[in-house]
């Protein structure tokens, strides 16, 4: 069901776009002005990070017309979160591992495929696949690997030109990896990282986008004493941690929004959440802890501080700024002003001045929030509610950590004035009492987190058309489920957004009414993007379910079994005619196995819980599997027999995406492979007797083990 509900204030919104200027944009488009013109050249269309294309060839009397004209079968792929670039009539995009496809632009036909075979080189990197774009400069395609490596590949032939390691090989810097997508910015190219769940520390890189040599670092959270010393913006943020938090971890890592400004010569970036979770795991006794959860201005060319503006001060929820930043010009107050434009994970919507980092005006609520009642215009800091850092062990907080807006992008049309943002609602329980660690919960550094759906609209999620200048909806669409894909808004008067249960929408920008849709056959989270060649304008989106949804399987499944259906890259144009062969639909039934002649324990069931966290990125919380990136393991004959599974968790399967799990130990793989038995007997609706962790004959209990 898809709903659509006018905001109370679209009237006097409409009035307003006439005085909303157009955008003022340096680089990224060689059309120039605002968005992206007949190319797109940029991970979300020019350098203003607005994913909005001034083509206008497809339009709201139209848009019926449009067709499938090609799509590309990537039958080596599983989660797809990369929008393609499009230069010289080559599209660009990576895989889940960061493999690296050229494809022609009107026929579809692969032209060259780079993989950098990241399990090759450093497996003790390895982990679920998540890559969320490349980058274009002088020819030259960018890539940042898992393992934190950047690579530089000629445009034309795939041809690997230069290689550079972005994380340093050091153990404080075992849980960094790279999944986001590089910018670039006037010769150089600059990666963030990610990690910061897990404690990993927060920086960014710059290097020479001709020949890989670094050019500059800035870390985004503090270090040690030592590390800080003489950098006034590390110690001046080492004041607001207590403790020896270097030690505990602090995250704060950048693993997605960047934002390039070539009148300014800054780099606008998006810091994440703080790691652990748990505030005063990390830093007792307060502190803001900066610069986790902020947006920090930085000198492009020399990577120096400039300002910051911290959106969650003492971050205890896995609030994250990653999501896009726009950039943009607004009339507010009867005033032009250069802006920065951020809807984070915490359900606020920020403008900023992009030359100071003050709020311009006070930010509105774009969907469903109990931790802050506002946030201050005087000061910049929320308002927030009492008992949120469950100061009493627990606390049930809205949005929970998959947002708000996630990494999915949200897209700015200058010619509406509207920003159309992805919102996903479900809350989340925190808790340091491990016994609300239950199967659709994990086990974060110590804390539980568990999602919630318990208020009116949660799991479901929203296309939110907001009014940056109002601070109010302008209109909303209602859908089914959340962990829906990003938004595309054309010079058309059209946005386009995939959904999570496989299909692919276009709206009417200005009232969101619903005016085509293609049913795409799979689950969508990536975001679409536009071009033009020889004056007819495609439209392109990567088909690929997956990523983060493992996580939080319980609210996230809709049914996409695990390598049931192909992943795509789909195309359109009007008067397309191509046609997908048929697949498998959505499937909610798990088809649990089970080994009759098996006892368990309980205490190696509940052992093998806690393991499990280990397995939960590519499984699911539970071995729930919704879908991707890897199998429901309850389903899997490999894991119906201890041998077979332990050969499996030994050996992995590296260049399918499965990693080596050498360091378990036999008991623990048993421990681990009883837990994963009892949930599939769980679905089966088995009363398993149980028997005790012993090498002995198992001996049968009476009473049934509820797990």
């Amino acid at each position: 069901m898809r709903t659509v509900h006018l905001g109370t204030l679209a009237a006097a919104g409409a009035l307003l776009l006439a005085t909303v200027p157009a955008i003022g944009v340096s680089g990224g488009d060689s059309g120039g002005g605002e968005g992206s013109g007949a190319e797109w050249t940029s991970p979300h269309g020019a350098a203003d990070e607005a994913s909005y294309s001034r083509l206008a060839q497809i339009t709201p009397a139209n848009v019926r017309k449009l067709g499938l004209a090609w799509s590309l079968d990537l039958p080596d792929e599983v989660a797809l979160e990369a929008t393609p670039l499009a230069v010289d009539g080559t599209l660009y995009f990576s895989g889940g591992y960061a493999e690296v496809y050229a494809v022609d632009a009107v026929t579809g036909k692969l032209r060259w495929k780079f993989d950098p075979k990241t399990w090759e080189r450093r497996p003790d990197r390895f982990t679920f696949g998540a890559n969320r774009g490349v980058a274009y400069e002088d020819g030259r395609i960018f890539v940042a690997e898992m393992d934190g490596r950047v690579d530089a590949l000629d445009a034309r032939t795939g041809k690997l030109l230069w290689s550079a390691d972005s994380i340093p090989n050091e153990p404080r810097y075992q849980f960094n990896n790279s999944t986001g997508a590089p910018r670039t910015m006037n010769g150089k190219v600059i990666i963030g990282g990610a990690g910061a769940d897990a404690g990993g520390r927060g920086f960014v890189t710059a290097f020479d986008a001709r020949t890989g040599k670094q050019l500059w670092r800035f870390f985004t959270v503090p270090g040690s004493p030592e590390d800080n010393k003489g950098d006034a913006a590390l110690e001046a943020a080492a004041r607001t941690w207590n403790g020896e938090y270097w030690k505990s971890g602090t995250g704060g890592t950048v693993w997605n929004g960047m934002t390039f400004d070539a009148e300014a010569d800054r780099i606008y970036i998006g810091v994440g959440n703080a790691g652990p979770y748990d505030p005063e795991r990390r830093s007792p006794g307060g502190g803001d802890n900066l610069y986790t959860s902020s947006i920090v201005a930085l000198d492009a060319s020399t990577g120096k501080y400039v300002w910051h503006y911290q959106e969650n001060p003492r971050d205890a929820w896995d609030y994250k700024a990653t999501p896009n930043i726009v950039m943009a010009r607004l009339t507010i107050d009867g005033k032009p002003r250069k802006v920065l434009m951020h809807a984070p994970t915490n359900g606020f919507f920020y403008v900023l001045d992009r030359e100071t980092g003050k709020l311009v005006n006070t930010p509105g609520k774009t969907t469903f929030i109990n931790w802050a009642s506002g946030i201050d215009f005087a000061t910049g800091r929320p308002i927030e509610n009492p008992d949120i850092r469950y100061e009493n062990g627990r606390t049930e907080i809205w949005p929970g950590t998959i947002g708000g807006h996630n990494f999915q992008a949200m897209s700015y049309s200058p010619q509406t004035g509207l920003v159309y943002i992805p919102i996903h609602q479900v809350g989340a329980l925190f808790s340091r009492n491990l016994a609300d660690q239950t199967d659709d919960a994990v086990n974060i550094m110590g804390l539980v987190v568990k999602p919630l759906v318990k208020q009116p609209g949660d799991g479901k999620a929203t296309l939110v058309a907001w009014n940056p200048v109002t601070q109010q909806e302008a209109w909303k669409v209602t859908h089914d489920t959340v962990w829906n894909g990003g938004t595309l808004a054309t010079a058309g008067g059209l946005v386009f957004q995939g959904t999570a249960m496989g299909r692919f929408n276009a709206y009417d920008a200005r009232s969101g009414k619903e005016l085509w849709h293609f049913d795409a056959g799979l689950g969508i989270i990536a975001a679409p993007m536009s071009y033009s060649i020889k004056g007819k304008q495609y439209v392109s989106i990567l088909v690929g379910w997956g990523g983060t949804s493992a996580a939080m399987s319980s609210v996230l499944d809709v049914g996409w079994k695990y390598g049931a259906q192909t992943r795509r890259l789909l195309t359109f144009a009007l008067g397309g005619k191509a046609r997908l062969p048929k697949e498998p639909g959505r499937d909610m039934q798990v088809y649990a196995l089970d080994d009759p002649e098996l006892a368990i324990s309980e205490a190696d069931v509940a052992a093998g819980k806690q393991l499990s966290l280990a397995c939960m990125s590519c499984h699911g919380a539970g071995f729930r599997g919704a879908g991707a990136p890897g199998p429901d393991l309850r389903e899997s004959g490999i894991a119906l027999k201890l041998d077979t599974f332990a050969q499996m968790l030994r050996e992995g399967r590296m260049e399918k995406g499965m990693p080596q799990f050498k360091w378990l130990s036999d008991d623990q793989i048993r421990q681990l492979h009883a837990y994963l038995r009892a949930r599939a007997r769980e679905v089966l609706g088995l009363r398993q007797a149980a028997a005790p962790a012993t090498d002995a004959p198992a001996a049968k209990l009476e009473r049934p083990v509820t797990y």
